[in-house]
This record gives C-alpha cells, sequence and structure tokens, in this order.
C-alpha cells in the first residue's frame, strides 16, 4: 500500500504524485503533515489559506469516498509511524526546490529507508525540472531570455487524471486545526478563496477574457488584466500543467496576432517562474545572500523610521503607499507596483532587500520563496538578470505612467480621494500649504527622489568598487 504525502500540492487533478501512486495498484492513503519546522517560517495569512485549502482537499476526497489524513509533527518522525500503521511500503511525494524543503526531504528519506520504507519523490510543481534547461556550460541559466527561449519550445505534458475512488484508501481523518490552534493570530488582510474550485473559475475566467488584454494592461494595477493564480500555484490547487493547457487553448481561440501575442506574453511569465526556480535549487544561499557578489559590502542605510513608514505606507509617494496598503489589505500587490514598492526601498531608502523579503513573507498571501528572493534581488540589483544599479525608478513618473487617472491609488489611499490626478501624481512638488489643504491627514514626501537616487547610484558604485 502506498502513502502519498500532500505538500504544495493541495489537489488530486492534474497531480503526478498522485498519478504515480495509483501506479502501485493498491489503495493510496492520502496524507498532510503539520511540521513545526515549516510552521515556524509560516504566518497568520499563510496559514489560514493553508488551512482553507486543506479542508478542500479533505472534502475531495471525501467525495471519492476516501479521507485525508492531517498529523502534527516532524515529518521525520510521523510518516515512519504513519507507514507502520497503514502497512505502507512506499512514500510518494512531489519535489519541492527550497533549501527548506531539501532539508526535510533528506530527514524523512533517511527515516524511511531506515524503516525499510521505500521512497519515491515526483517531478510536478514545475514543467521542467532544475538542470533539465541549461546552458553549454553550467547547470542553470542566470539570463532569463536564453532560458525563456528554451522553455517556450519544450514541451509541456498534459494534464494528467486525478485518482478514483478505487485508487483510495478510506483511512479516518482526524478534525483539521485551526489556525488558532496552530498558534497563529488573526490575518491582517482578507485574501481571496484557495481551493480547487476556485482555482478552476480563476483561470477559466481569465483564459475566457483577459488573458487578450494582458500584453497591453498587465501593467496597469487598476486594469484587472492579471491572472490572479499566482494564489492558487504557491498552494497547488491548480496544476502547472492545467494552467498551461488552458492559455495554449486561448491562443487557438484566439481571433488575431495581438491576441496570441498577448497569450504568450502570460506564458512569459510563467516561464519567469520556473526560471527563478532553477536559479534557487542551484543556489539556496540566495534566501539570504546576494546573488551577484560585491567587491564591498552594500552600504545600506537601515534607517528604522523609514522602514516603518514603508511598512505603514505613509510614505508620502503615493503609489508606493497604495502598494503597500494593498498588501495589508488583501495579502497581494499587483506585480508591477511589488516592483516599485521594492525599488524604492531598495533605492530611495537604501534598505537591505532581505527586510523587504521579510515583510512580504510575512503578509503575502502567495509568498514563493524562488519567486520573491529573484524578484527583490532584481529590484535590489543583487540578484540573476537584476535591474541595473543606475537604473532607478521614479516613483511618481510610474504612478503617472501606469496609474494615470490615479483610480489605484485612490482605492488604496483613501486621504487622497479628492485629489485630482495631476495632485496625486506631483504630490513631491507641491508646496506644504496646498498638501494640508488637498489632503491634510496624507504626510509630505518622506525624502527626496532625486537626492536619493544620486545616493543610491553612488551607494552601489563604491560597492563595485568603481571609485578605487
Amino acid at each position: 500500500m502506498p502513502l502519498y504525502w500532500h505538500r504544495r500540492d493541495l489537489r488530486v487533478s492534474d497531480n503526478c504524485g498522485l498519478e504515480r501512486a495509483a501506479a502501485f495498484d493498491e489503495p493510496i492513503v492520502p496524507v498532510f503533515v503539520l511540521d513545526p519546522t515549516v510552521l515556524e517560517h509560516a504566518s497568520p495569512v499563510r496559514v489560514a489559506c493553508l488551512c482553507e485549502a486543506l479542508e478542500a482537499l479533505r472534502a475531495r476526497y471525501r467525495d471519492r469516498g476516501s479521507d485525508l489524513l492531517v498529523v502534527r509533527g516532524e515529518a521525520s518522525a510521523v510518516l515512519p509511524e504513519l507507514a507502520a500503521d497503514h502497512g505502507v511500503e512506499t512514500v510518494v511525494w512531489a519535489d519541492d526546490y527550497g533549501g527548506l524543503a531539501r532539508d526535510r526531504d533528506r530527514a524523512v528519506t533517511a527515516a524511511l529507508e531506515d524503516a525499510g520504507v521505500a521512497c519515491e519523490p515526483v517531478h510536478d510543481a514545475i514543467h521542467h525540472e532544475p538542470g533539465s534547461i541549461t546552458p553549454n556550460q553550467g547547470e542553470f541559466y542566470s539570463v532569463f531570455s536564453y532560458f525563456w527561449k528554451k522553455w517556450r519550445d519544450r514541451e509541456k505534458h498534459a494534464p494528467v487524471d486525478g485518482p478514483t475512488e478505487d485508487d483510495l484508501a478510506d483511512p479516518n481523518g482526524e478534525p483539521i486545526p485551526s489556525p488558532s490552534a496552530l498558534g497563529f493570530d488573526e490575518p491582517e488582510s482578507t485574501p481571496p478563496t484557495v481551493t480547487p474550485t476556485a482555482a478552476r473559475r480563476r483561470l477559466e475566467s481569465f483564459c475566457d477574457a483577459n488573458i487578450y488584454r494582458y500584453a497591453d494592461e498587465r501593467d496597469v494595477p487598476s486594469a484587472g488584466a492579471t491572472s490572479r493564480l499566482s494564489i492558487h500555484l504557491k498552494w497547488g490547487t491548480v496544476g502547472v500543467r492545467t494552467v498551461y493547457d488552458a492559455t495554449d487553448a486561448a491562443a487557438e481561440r484566439a481571433s488575431d496576432d495581438d491576441d496570441r501575442k498577448s497569450v504568450a506574453a502570460f506564458q512569459r511569465q510563467l516561464a519567469w517562474r520556473e526560471f527563478y526556480v532553477h536559479v534557487l535549487a542551484f543556489n539556496p544561499e540566495t534566501v539570504t545572500e546576494n546573488f551577484s557578489g560585491y567587491e564591498n559590502e552594500i552600504p545600506w542605510r537601515n534607517d528604522p523610521d523609514e522602514l516603518a513608514a514603508w511598512k505603514a505606507g505613509e510614505t508620502g509617494f503615493p503609489i508606493v503607499d497604495a502598494g503597500m496598503r494593498q498588501l495589508r489589505r488583501e495579502g497581494w500587490i499587483h506585480n508591477r507596483v511589488r516592483m516599485l514598492v521594492a525599488a524604492f526601498l531598495t533605492k530611495d531608502l537604501l534598505i537591505d532587500w532581505r527586510k523587504g523579503y521579510a515583510h512580504f513573507r510575512r503578509l503575502l498571501a502567495d509568498h514563493d520563496t524562488a519567486s520573491d528572493v529573484g524578484g527583490w534581488q532584481w529590484a535590489a540589483s543583487t540578484g540573476t538578470d537584476a535591474q541595473p544599479y543606475f537604473r532607478v525608478f521614479n516613483p511618481s513618473k510610474q504612478g503617472r505612467e501606469y496609474d494615470p487617472d490615479a483610480t489605484y491609488v485612490r482605492e488604496y489611499v483613501p486621504e487622497l480621494e479628492d485629489a485630482s490626478a495631476d495632485d496625486i501624481h506631483g504630490w513631491h512638488d507641491l508646496d506644504p500649504a496646498d498638501r494640508s489643504s488637498i489632503a491634510p491627514s496624507y504626510p509630505a514626501p518622506i525624502v527626496d527622489h532625486g537626492d536619493r537616487r544620486e545616493a543610491a547610484i553612488a551607494a552601489f558604485e563604491r560597492a563595485r568598487g568603481d571609485d578605487d
């Protein structure tokens, strides 16, 4: 009898691990382990999402006459015990490529093998596993455009069928603990529903309409043209093959070349997600260390008051503050604004990207280590294929370009709801009396962007050794 260990694949359909477990032709025992070592790195919003997704997964199994075992304890301890209790000879799971996950899986593998239980890790979370798309020399690509060309042309596997009732055992599952029972407070934000049904509806809706607007409007935060699938890919409430298959079908339905190019633009973002997984798999230290080394240490200012203003959405730069408040409200930020707030923290405020990453990790419902580390190091000019250090986003210009009517800003910064778009985007140029008249409760800019831009460039040049 096989045991299937769910982790970041909280679904029964299009699950390569479950497909492999079903091949043993014996009833599968499904299990999820609430591992305290993993939960140490969790946050209230993510645990709330996890519990919701587990309840939905259990319902799917019960619809098939089975159940999901949810147990608490170190995975390396409880999985051998479960194997012994249920007469399990093989434990199957889907690979995870982060450093913490790999450490856990090595410990689990050793414990199971000591108990005489076979282990079968399966590739599932991305289309092409790390090490399968490589340059002529080296283990991974550090430039996305080269990775993209190979990823784009590499065959993508079709979605796989879910298990039938005959494939599954009927274990007696205990109630799933609540977030509070696991020691977590109520989250600050209200994230979207995280279930396979919600994922399917989101994917179908996106591929019916917005995918054809994606290329032109994905950078406009008020347009609603993005997929919002990141949270479902993070928790595995939808499979990557299902997503790609739906986008391919959308390309076939496209009415013209512009629509097809828009679908390709979205698929390119799926490739970015995998690119960062490949980078992290070969460089697990980049969670805490710069990917691109500098001759000298970057002289981060790390001003605590400025960091606090950034976290609170009180910097006096409206597009930045809107993004940070969206994060607190929804546990999610529009991708263009994610780049803007990260660039503002690391360049205008010259605060270490790791402090921003830690804040995102706590508040993002869709936090994914590979994508978030990759994105933060890109913005900080320390990562692979990163934004050059001398290109510093001007937040006011970015607001004018991507939120010209200030629709997004007004939604998340109510102090400015009666201000004109010109005043919002020109907030840094207004004199104090005008600011006080327009929005007395909204702060003045905490820094001068022009001055801080020059200071950031000089700081990075010193770190590079350019002034030696």
